[in-house]
Formats: C-alpha cells, sequence, structure tokens
C-alpha cells in the first residue's frame, strides 16, 4: 500500500510539474502574442501616417489664374460675335430646274448601274455557284450532327443495359 501511495504523490508531483511548464509556455506564448499584436499596431499607425501623407501629396493643386478681363467696349456689338447673315437670292425656274434633274439624273443612273451589275449572268451564276456551295455544306454539317447524335445515344443506351445487367446479376 506504501508503494501505491508513493507512487500516487510521484504521479501528482509529475502532473504538477507538467501543468507548472504548461502554465509558463502558456504565460510565454501569451507575452510574445501581447508584443507582436503592439508591434502590428505601431506598424500599422505608421503605414497609415504614411497613406495620408501620400494621399495630401497626390491631391492637384488647383491652378490659381491671375488672368484678368477688361471690358473696353460696354454695350457695343463686337465684330467677331456677329455672326455673319446669309444672304437670300432668288434663283431662277431654269437653273432650279437643272439644278433637281442633275441630281435626280445621278441617282437614277447610279441605280440602274447597280441594277445592271446585280442582274448580270457572271453575278447571278456566282450567286447560284455559292448558295449551292453553302447548301451542301450544312447538309454535311447536319449529317455529322446527326451520326454524333446517334453514336452518343447508342453509347447511353449501352451504359444504361450494363448497369440494369449488373443490378440484375
Amino acid at each position: 500500500m506504501t508503494i501505491v501511495v508513493l507512487l500516487l504523490g510521484l504521479l501528482a508531483g509529475v502532473l504538477a510539474l507538467a501543468v507548472g511548464v504548461l502554465a509558463l509556455a502558456l504565460r510565454r506564448a501569451r507575452r510574445e502574442a501581447t508584443a507582436e499584436a503592439e508591434r502590428t499596431r505601431t506598424e500599422a499607425a505608421e503605414l497609415r501616417a504614411r497613406v495620408d501623407a501620400l494621399a495630401v501629396a497626390m491631391q492637384p493643386v488647383p491652378a490659381v489664374t491671375t488672368e484678368e478681363f477688361v471690358i473696353t467696349h460696354l454695350g457695343e456689338a463686337d465684330a467677331e460675335d456677329v455672326a455673319p447673315q446669309p444672304t437670300v437670292t432668288r434663283i431662277e425656274g431654269r437653273l432650279f430646274a437643272d439644278i433637281v434633274l442633275r441630281e435626280s439624273v445621278v441617282k437614277v443612273a447610279s441605280f440602274s448601274h447597280g441594277l445592271r451589275r446585280a442582274l448580270a449572268p457572271e453575278t447571278r451564276n456566282r450567286i447560284r455557284f455559292e448558295m449551292k456551295r453553302e447548301v451542301k455544306r450544312s447538309r454535311k454539317q447536319r449529317k455529322v450532327f446527326l451520326r454524333d447524335v446517334r453514336r452518343e445515344a447508342a453509347a447511353r443506351q449501352r451504359a444504361a443495359d450494363a448497369r440494369a445487367e449488373g443490378m440484375s446479376a
């Protein structure tokens, strides 16, 4: 029985020593954390002060203009400020008809030239050829797409059959 008491006493002493060591380590860790927090605060304050100083330095300085304006002609119309009035002249009937007809003739001539070029046999043949080529291309693309869809559907069906077969087995 004395050995058990001695062992229990020894165990209690070791336990008290471990608790004491852990308490010292905890106190030291807290001191270090507090010191680190204080260093971080001072560093943050220094950085904040530097940023504020830079922000003040980067603000644009308003330009001070010392230009003075002297009014010399009060109530008088300035030659630069008055817009020139267009002179209205009457156009003769023949000249007016000539201007209108020239514009119309130019428009009709350019339209007829474009229409003649658009309806030329070479242009129609080229359009027909391009349409055939586009139709062939789209058919081919549709066939490829349909083939891919069928292939994917067959793969899904095979996978579903394999799963169903695996569950029943």
